[in-house]
């Protein structure tokens, strides 16, 4: 076991420092969205990208954008991580704005769209402006 963990004194034989530590943090953060929208999914029985999905996307693609910049320094892989902060962020502000904009039942304390004029879970009448 210790020889599949340590060849040639490099652990899993990777050769580490900082920046390989910065890429690897990357994927690993990056990979993890898929869990958590796989979760989250399930746990609605429906389809639904939550906030952390993308707050995920946004870190591990910066720290994969730090690791190609300074690191690998490959036009390549520097490119296909330049831009994917753009639609991430785009939809945290997305995001947060919906939050914001949705009514608080004063009965049950569900949240609804700010469309709504009834609670969609108890049918309590909504607040016209904001909530509770």
């Amino acid at each position: 076991m210790q020889e599949l963990l340590s060849i040639n004194g490099k652990f899993l034989g990777i050769d580490w420092h900082f920046w390989k530590v910065v890429g690897w943090a990357g994927n690993l953060v990056f990979s993890a969205r898929f869990v958590v929208q796989w979760y989250a999914t399930e746990k609605r029985k429906e389809v639904t990208v939550p906030q952390a999905f993308w707050w995920l996307s946004l870190v591990g693609s910066l720290l994969l954008l730090s690791y190609a910049l300074f690191w690998e320094k490959s036009s390549v892989f520097i490119f296909a991580y330049a831009f994917t902060w753009i639609p991430y962020m785009r939809n945290l502000v997305i995001h947060r704005r919906q939050k914001a904009a949705k009514k608080t039942c004063p009965q049950c304390g569900n949240r609804s769209l700010a469309a709504a004029n009834f609670c969609s879970h108890c049918g309590t009448a909504l607040p016209e402006q904001g909530g509770v």
